[in-house]
């Protein structure tokens, strides 16, 4: 039989640059999880997309134990990083663009983590986001 699950804590942090200080060690210091190991476990993995936020999703286990998933970084991130944007557009003016193969690129890294398996569904969910950052499609 497996493990109990008493937690599952969502954090998005920077690639290969966790810390043991907030947000992980409120988040996971709480269920008695070993931050440090953690931390070092994460910027392991994470280490080739530095730069990059990359979302981990954590199960914390009766015993303390736990594991993890790392999930793709938001598509926020990956638009401004295609369109060259340090923020987006708060009103939806048009701050960047991106051309359509950008688009696709960015649809298939999301892919794994969308409600859709359909490329074409996933850059129209993608385009979307564009759209209200302020990031026009070419």
């Amino acid at each position: 039989m497996g493990k109990k699950a008493i937690a599952v804590v969502k954090l998005a942090l920077p690639a290969g640059k966790a810390t043991p200080a907030p947000p992980v060690g409120p988040a996971l210091g709480q269920y008695g999880v070993n931050l440090v190991m953690f931390t070092k476990e994460y910027n392991a993995r994470t280490a080739d997309q530095i730069g990059m936020i990359i979302p981990a999703e954590i199960t914390i286990y009766e015993d303390k134990s736990y594991t993890f998933l790392l999930k793709t970084p938001p598509a926020s991130v990956l638009l401004k990083k295609a369109a060259g944007l340090e923020r987006a557009s708060r009103d939806q003016t048009i701050v960047g663009r991106i051309t359509k193969q950008q688009l696709e690129q960015i649809a298939l890294t999301k892919l794994p983590d969308l409600n859709t398996k359909d490329v074409h569904k996933a850059m129209s969910i993608i385009a979307g986001t564009a759209a209200n950052m302020g990031i026009q499609i070419l």
